[in-house]
């Protein structure tokens, strides 16, 4: 596999390396000591997936909040998709930039998301499958989310007429920095404090 690191530090793009014969072609997805190599979270908990029926869906944008240390290996395994990742990472030197990049089955390239991103993403095409790879069980009561479209992280998303999207995630209510990183902060300081 190549990684190639974003410029949002410790997000990586990788690319499997496929060795192809007459059948067709063989790729590794995932390798523990790859991952361990670039120290980044080797350790997979949940695999989980989502089929999108229609163009222009988005999921998103999700995140696990402190203590949750969860990381995401993100690849589209039908389809196409354009993957978007949030620095909300308290300190950070890109704290609220994003970056974006479109996944697709032809390529089978995946977007590595490090523990405090958001993530989302918009179907490009029809009955378009995504699998997850994360490093922490989901935790209901550490969800965290922001709307697709709000403008502190001013996302341009490619299908912006044809949203079709949950309620909930509709309507967030706009991101406040200030109150985000207050909720972080105590999170993190009843983790230290073994609460």
């Amino acid at each position: 596999m190549r990684f190639t690191e974003t410029e949002l530090r410790g997000a990586y793009v990788v690319e499997p390396e496929p060795r192809q014969d007459m059948r067709g072609f063989f790729a590794r997805l995932w390798c523990e000591r790859e991952f361990a190599a670039l120290g980044l979270h080797a350790r997979v908990v949940q695999v989980s997936m989502s089929r999108n029926l229609r163009r222009g869906t988005v999921r998103g944008m999700h995140m696990q909040l402190p203590p949750s240390r969860e990381a995401k290996l993100v690849s589209c395994m039908r389809g196409r998709i354009y993957d978007v990742i949030v620095d909300l990472r308290p300190g950070s030197p890109t704290y609220l930039r994003h970056f974006a990049i479109e996944l697709d089955a032809e390529r089978h390239t995946a977007l590595y998301i490090p523990p405090g991103m958001l993530h989302g993403f918009q179907t490009l095409e029809d009955d378009s499958e995504v699998l997850y790879h994360m490093s922490d069980f989901h935790a209901e009561h550490l969800a965290f989310g922001a709307r697709w479209n709000d403008p502190a992280f001013g996302i341009l998303w490619p299908e912006s007429p044809q949203i079709v999207i949950l309620p909930r995630d509709a309507e967030y209510p706009d991101f406040d920095s200030d109150a985000y990183l207050a909720r972080v902060a105590g999170a993190t300081a009843r983790c230290a404090a073994g609460e």
